[in-house]
Formats: structure tokens, sequence, C-alpha cells
């Protein structure tokens, strides 16, 4: 990749995204209320639902979290709980994979169902056909990033990859410098994975901030019904 390419993607890119990410949902909560949702189409066709949503939405967040925490983790805290880079890489590998795994199932069943359903078809827009297609391709380079993984049993790519996440979130220098020879396909599925928060508030995905706050819930007062 050009220089100035990968300095902008791995260096500039990433607080664009986020950017887009925060204030695009803030603007999209604020001016389009009702187009808040996540546009169910149970009612069109029930046929996978159930086993495809549970299946994606699980692998999905359990992906977000697992990641978050993976790359925001300095090796110092999970040597200190006497675990070497080795061992957390192998266990990257193991737990992505079936997460991955997972997740895919769960998204082929959604895009099966939903390519097969005339009327399904007929009511999805581009943002649904560019939401479910864009996470597909970035679910199988992360899962194909897993084949190269396995080469750098040392953990010298996740310690690369982590280095560079946690000096964007701490708005250090020198971010894209550290992803220098990074293997291709963590690169690529990183740029899109990123686009995927640029395009975040263009979609039904906004819907997973109201996932979030719906926690609230417990901590509200009981609703009481009494009899007339």
């Amino acid at each position: 990749m050009d220089a100035y390419l990968h300095h902008f993607f791995f260096a500039i890119y990433p607080y664009i995204a986020l950017a887009v990410f925060l204030l695009g949902s803030l603007m999209r909560f604020e001016r389009g209320q009702y187009t808040w949702k996540s546009d169910s189409s149970q009612l069109l066709k029930r046929s996978t639902l159930r086993l495809g949503s549970i299946l994606f939405h699980g692998g999905i967040i359990a992906l977000f979290f697992t990641h978050l925490f993976g790359l925001l983790t300095p090796p110092a805290v999970y040597h200190a709980l006497g675990l070497s880079t080795q061992a957390k890489q192998m266990m990257a590998v193991v737990v992505g994979a079936a997460l991955g795994l997972v997740c895919l199932i769960g998204l082929v069943l959604l895009i099966y169902r939903r390519v097969s359903e005339p009327r399904l078809v007929a009511t999805s827009r581009f943002s649904d056909w560019l939401t479910l297609f864009w996470i597909l391709i970035v679910l199988l380079l992360g899962l194909l990033s897993i084949f190269t993984s396995v080469h750098h049993k040392d953990g010298t790519v996740m310690l690369m990859l982590g280095e560079w996440a946690q000096r964007i979130v701490t708005f250090r220098a020198g971010a894209a410098e550290v992803l220098l020879g990074a293997p291709w396909v963590y690169q690529a599925h990183m740029i899109l994975g990123m686009t995927l928060f640029l395009i975040f508030p263009f979609t039904r995905l906004v819907h997973v901030w109201s996932g979030f706050a719906s926690v609230t819930y417990l901590t509200r007062a009981w609703q009481l019904v009494r009899s007339r």
C-alpha cells in the first residue's frame, strides 16, 4: 500500500469513522427518531429468522467485545494474570474462530432468508443489502486472518495490532507506523471494519444503541397494574 494511503487509513481514518459514528448517530436520533428501528420483517417471513437472528446477534456482540478488550488490554495486564503472549494468541485464535463461525452461520441464514423471499426482496432497501454483505466481507476476512495467525504463534502480529489500537484511543503518534509490514488480510479487515462504523448511522444498525440502552430497564421501578 502507498505510504500516504497507509498513513491515512491507519492514522486519520479511524478518527473520521468514529466521529461520523458518534455524531451521525446523535443527529439520526435528533432528526429521525421514527427511523430509529430495526425494521423487523418477521411478519413477512418467519422461517430461519429466530435461529439466524440469535446466532448472528450473539456472535457479533461477542466478537465486538472480545476485539475491544483483546486489543485494548496492555500486555502487562494479562502477563500479571499469568497469561503469556503466546497463550493469549492461541486463545484469541480459538475464541475468534468459534464466535466467527457462529456469527457467519447466523448471517448466512439471514441473507438466504432475505434473498429467497420475493416480499423481502421487494421491501429491502439498498442500505439493508449494503449492511448484510459488508458485514459478511468483514467477517470472512476476519476468519481468513486466522490462517495467518497460526503462522505467528509468537504473538508478534497480535502485539502489533494491540499497540496500534492503544495508540489510536490514547491519541498517541506513530499508530500507522506500528502496522508497517502487517499482513494484508489484517489491514483489509481493519479498513472495512472501520468503514462499518462509518456507515452505521445511515443504516438500521442504529438500533444497536437501543439494545444497549435497554439495560436501563433493570433499574426502573416496577409498573403496577391494578384491576378497576
